[in-house]
């Protein structure tokens, strides 16, 4: 392992996040809430150390598959316990375990806060929150290599240990263009969602608010009621759409913006999941209209948010659909497991390897009628090679282990076992509101703080897609070997 170029990426790494610091301080000495102080103090502490780390020279400049994965685990640990800091000394959040769940929730683009009252909060504060979304939505690390050189020739395991899905790739021949052309259309689409939210009636401060949890497919909102307390459906037809926008792998919207429309039409994964989007919203509509719970007009549009938001892992919420029917929980909880596209900002295990797990069960159950038959996988007309087709069973197993495992932790102090299955499943997918005692109506701040600590640790697994999380853990991981 090269470990001084893995040092010295994390001092850069800090000092980056020292940067991302300063819009939150802007806000907080114009609103003048109390709040610039913690501001000021992370970023002096986050440049000292970053500069610190950035100062050393590693003898050689190459990156290997496990120093990638070092410096991506290492530098979201250490990016969300920064950001806990201003929660913490402004006396927002005043207990350090869940300053850390809140920042860390931010990050990886949860959502799920244990905060009981969020309006009346110092603004800088709520704007340091929710940019947390916009910032670990594309990637923290990728953010870093589209700002500063940060590993040179051995970036390209960054992207693939920090990328959701089975396999990222570049579009342009050199890495660092690649995620300026990611960062680009992010931020071009985020700001297409803010002039739309202005346009629809909202204040330029909930505007960006909203729109960093969207884009991110978080979900913080400066609202108790999130979404829904404005009421309003340009908003919500907004949001909802901006919401499916974001949970598109950004490949398909860079090949789209360069001429060829067409590749919406072909990719295979972008037709399962409005597949799964158009399938969902008429069931949830007709549930919730038959129960009499809503009109049939009201139970389109909320289950068409809400569908959306669930998809996408973003989390936001117009109604409490923990008072929805049983089927129509049932169904927002399949799509918490599956969630959005890979390549996109979205969390879950990804329609991709859904569409991937339902060939190759089909494949089996014609081997068992033709055992001499061959036949490959082919997603978009597309061979998938047996490593990616073995990595996605991998996956879905770990996924489905590490779910079990923390069920039976979290559940043990749970009132009820839906909400510590739901907790741990919406953190595990990065969606953030679970059912019960964690619906969108509630929030985490009932659950102790180990149990805290073990959803936080869920949602970083989710979001950097188990491997890099687990091999951490590893005693062999840290060992030297020969290359």
């Amino acid at each position: 392992m090269n470990r001084k170029a893995v040092i010295r990426s994390l001092g850069i790494v800090l000092l980056c996040e020292a940067g991302f610091m300063i819009p939150s301080l802007v806000i907080a000495l114009y609103f003048k809430d109390g709040d610039a102080l913690s501001f000021l103090l992370t970023i002096g502490l986050l440049i000292l150390i970053g500069g610190l780390l950035s100062l050393v020279r590693p003898g050689k400049t190459g990156l290997y598959a496990r120093d990638g994965l070092a410096i991506v685990s290492l530098g979201w640990l250490a990016m969300s316990f920064f950001g806990a800091m201003p929660f913490f000394l402004s006396g927002a959040i005043p207990k350090p375990v869940d300053a850390l769940f809140e920042s860390v929730s931010g990050f990886t683009t949860t959502g799920a806060s244990i905060l009981t009252v969020i309006e009346g909060m110092p603004r800088g504060i709520l704007f340091w929150r929710s940019f947390t979304h916009w910032i670990g939505g594309m990637g923290v690390l990728l953010l870093t290599l589209a700002i500063l050189p940060l590993a040179g020739a051995g970036a390209v395991h960054i992207l693939r240990a920090e990328s959701p899905g089975p396999s990222p790739g570049k579009l342009v021949p050199r890495l660092a263009a690649t995620a300026k052309i990611l960062y680009l259309l992010y931020i071009a689409l985020t700001l297409a969602q803010v002039i739309a939210l202005l346009l629809a009636g909202m204040s330029l401060f909930d505007a960006l608010i909203h729109a960093f949890g969207t884009a991110g497919t978080g979900g913080f909102s400066n609202r108790n009621l999130s979404v829904g307390a404005y009421a309003s459906l340009p908003v919500n037809l907004i949001i909802s759409v901006f919401m499916l926008l974001f949970g598109v792998s950004f490949s398909l919207h860079y090949q789209a913006l360069k001429g060829n429309w067409r590749v919406y039409l072909k990719d295979e994964e972008l037709r399962f999941y409005l597949t799964l989007v158009v399938a969902s919203v008429a069931l949830i509509t007709w549930d919730v209209w038959r129960h009499q719970i809503m009109a049939p007009g009201a139970s389109l549009e909320h289950a068409f948010f809400q569908v959306s938001s669930i998809i996408t892992t973003t989390g936001y919420s117009t109604v409490d659909f923990n008072t929805w029917p049983t089927l129509s929980k049932s169904v927002l909880i399949l799509l918490m497991f599956i969630g959005a596209s890979a390549g996109s900002t979205g969390g879950g295990i990804k329609c991709i390897r859904i569409l991937m797990m339902f060939k190759m069960i089909r494949r089996e159950m014609t081997r068992m009628k033709h055992p001499q038959i061959v036949q490959g996988i082919r997603v978009s007309k597309v061979t998938v090679e047996q490593d990616i087709l073995g990595a996605t069973t991998l996956f879905i197993l770990f996924y489905l282990v590490i779910l079990v495992f923390a069920v039976f932790i979290v559940a043990a102090e749970s009132a009820d076992l839906v909400t510590g299955f739901t907790a741990v499943l919406a953190c595990l997918s990065n969606i953030g509101p679970g059912l019960e005692m964690v619906g969108p109506a509630s929030n985490y701040s009932a659950f102790s703080p180990h149990s805290k600590l073990i959803l936080s640790l869920c949602m970083l697994i989710g979001r950097l897609e188990i491997m890099p999380v687990v091999l951490l853990a590893l005693p062999s991981f840290w060992r030297r070997v020969s290359h």
